[in-house]
Parts: C-alpha cells; structure tokens; sequence
C-alpha cells in the first residue's frame, strides 16, 4: 500500500469516526440535557424544608421543562433517522472491520451514564445538538424573522439591486455561492428569487438538521421545538424558557426552486478551486470561521468571475482566535480592508455598526448584539 493510499484510509477512518461522533451527540442529546435538571432538583432536595417550600413552583416547572426536552427529542432523532446515507448513499456506520449497521450503545437513556472520561466531549457535542435547535428557531420560524431581516434582508437587497428583475431576463443563469449556509435559508431564499444558488456548509451538526428541514418538511409549522430550555439563567419567568417555536415557516421541499437549489457538504477551501465560477458570493457570519481569513478571501477571488460581486455581512468572532491548537489570525476591519483591495477587489459599499443578533433568545435579560460590517465588493473584469 502506498503512503498515500494509507493517508486516504486514515482521512476515511477519521470521516466516518467523527460521524458516527455527531449521531452519537444527537442520541444522546436528552440525557445530556436532563443531567442538568436532576442537578437542580438534587440541589434543591438537600436544602433546608422552608426553602424547598418556598421552591414548590420552580419545581413544577422543571417537570414541565422534561416534557419540554421530550419534544426536541422527537425533533432530534427525525433530524438524525436515515442520515447514514445522506451523502451519495456512502453507509457512514460502516465500522473498522467492514461490518455494516448502526452503533449500538446498549444504554437505557433514562437510567445509563457516561463515562466519565468521555463526559466532557459528549457534553460540548450535545451543546452543539443545542444550539442546532436555536438555528432552526432562527431560520426557518417565524420567531427568527427579526434576526433573517436583520442578517439577510441586505444581503438580500443587494443582490436584487445588483442584479434587477427588469434587467436579467433569465435569472437562473447567475450563478450565487453561500458558505457556511447554516441550515439554508438564506440561500433558499436567493434561489427562491430566481437565482442559481448553492449552499456549502461544513458542520455535520447543520448539515442533519438542514437535510432534514429542506428534504422532509413539507407543510408549514408541522413541528414544535422548545428552544430556550437550556437557558437556565437570565429569564424572567420559567414561561420564557418553556417558550415554544413551530417550524417551518414556509415549505421548503414544496415550495423548493429544484434544480435551481443545492446545499454541499465540505470544507470551502476544499471543495471550491475552480477559478472564475461564479458571478456572486454571499457570506454571512461566516469569514471569521477561518483560522487565517486570508485564505478565505483569496478563494472568493479566485472563483468569481470577473465582474463577480462579493457581499458580506457579520462581526469578525474569529471563532480560533482562543483555540490553542489552532494558528490563527486575527486583523482587525481596517486591516482587513486593506488585505481585500491588496488582493485585488473593488470595494463599492461599506458600512459599519450594523445590528445584528445570532440565535438570540428575544426574552433573555442579557441579549448579545453585534456591531456587525456590511460590504460589497467586485472582481475587476481587467485583472
């Protein structure tokens, strides 16, 4: 075997590992999220009588917040049925020796517990499964308007004013990229519009939810989830964490653009090499995803087409900046602007302190709020 057959084995083994990880976390998504209940309610049994009296409604609640963990684990294991085929009908669950079938866990999740050495990981992957929820919130309900007009609404704008109705007479022939799609609304809705668009997200954790969203649901608000009863500080009353939220808003498999539409499934800078592909590149929230946001830009140059436009929304997180095993850069905007025109781009719109939330519970006493840059740039057709 040559070396680099046996790298491409190891990259395989290390694929199918980490999916059968991310199943794992969505399994094990409500008793992750009921160890902290019963840690409330353990604290609450050891204090003194007077107290657990005074508590009485509070614990009503947290039996009302079990129910409310039933429901997003009906949610959670539709998003996750099938999904060991979801990808050109390659068997994920295929284990070292070639055995076909799901992994068994050989668990009762009402009774089991982890290993405690596995705890912490598992803990950190079901808060991911936690904030999927708060994303479908955020997409595809009629909760998450607010935010979609504030984050997609100019992006949106933008590309109808760059490319108008009166003007295009075949809007299917613009072709528009969106990584980092998330779970596929925004792109949905540019080719909703008319336009070729495609998605490319990298999380395994939306890439299931979206899948299942896109492809199963087919009537408006058919499903409940409950996004906020993971929020356990800063409500004002346990109603709020117990709030409820129907999705989807409008049908997506129904009303889909077709062929017009399509979500891939990869790393960007992998995935997309061909120069001069596409006429428009929307990013929102996504840049500051790269441990060296050079390259990201670079790659959006390289593959638009002359005359190409770039539109960008967000903040500039710089999710690695902490991350020690990472090597990560971190320039601010103004640094950043003077990177985008060295390599090459027209800047034709910029502006700065625009209001933006991500995933936001709208009743939380503490609300996080982005200051986010809005930015328009061309590919010059003379390079």
């Amino acid at each position: 075997m040559s070396s680099m057959q046996a790298a491409e084995e190891i990259d395989e083994a290390k694929e199918r590992a980490h999916f059968r990880a991310v199943v794992t976390a969505f399994k094990y998504y409500k008793l992750c999220s009921l160890d902290r209940i019963h840690k409330s309610e353990k604290i609450i049994s050891t204090l003194p009588a007077s107290h657990q009296r005074r508590l009485g409604k509070y614990k009503t609640y947290l039996t009302k917040f079990k129910k409310c963990l039933d429901v997003n684990n009906s949610i959670v294991h539709m998003i996750i049925k099938d999904v060991d085929t979801m990808f050109e009908n390659v068997d994920h669950s295929v284990d070292s020796n070639g055995a076909n079938g799901t992994e068994s866990f050989g668990c009762n999740y009402n009774n089991c517990e982890i290993a405690s050495h596995k705890q912490h990981k598992m803990q950190h992957d079901v808060e991911k499964v936690q904030s999927v929820l708060k994303n479908i919130v955020r997409d595809w309900s009629e909760l998450g308007a607010p935010e979609r007009l504030q984050c997609y609404k100019p992006i949106l704008d933008e590309i109808d004013e760059r490319y108008p109705e009166e003007e295009v007479r075949n809007r299917s022939h613009i072709k528009i990229l969106v990584p980092g799609a998330g779970l596929g609304r925004l792109a949905w809705e540019i080719a909703a519009r008319g336009f070729t668009c495609q998605g490319n997200e990298f999380s395994l954790f939306m890439l299931f939810a979206s899948n299942f969203i896109l492809n199963r649901c087919d009537e408006i608000n058919q499903y409940t989830v409950h996004p906020w009863v993971h929020q356990h500080v800063n409500n004002l009353t346990c109603c709020h964490q117990l709030l409820e939220a129907r999705f989807p808003d409008v049908t997506p498999s129904a009303e889909s653009p077709g062929r017009h539409f399509s979500m891939t499934a990869g790393d960007f800078l992998k995935v997309y090499t061909e120069p001069d592909e596409w006429h428009c590149v929307a990013t929102c929230f996504f840049i500051d995803c790269a441990p060296n946001v050079i390259e990201f830009i670079e790659r959006i140059y390289s593959i638009l087409q002359p005359g190409g436009y770039w539109i960008n929304l967000g903040p500039l997180l710089y999710h690695y900046s902490d991350t020690p095993t990472e090597n990560s850069i971190e320039p601010p905007y103004d640094i950043l602007l003077d990177i985008i025109r060295d390599i090459g781009f027209d800047i034709l719109k910029e502006k700065t302190g625009v209001k933006t939330k991500y995933a936001q519970n709208p009743n939380s006493m503490m609300q996080h709020e982005y200051d986010s840059v809005f930015f328009v740039c061309r590919k010059p057709y003379c390079v």
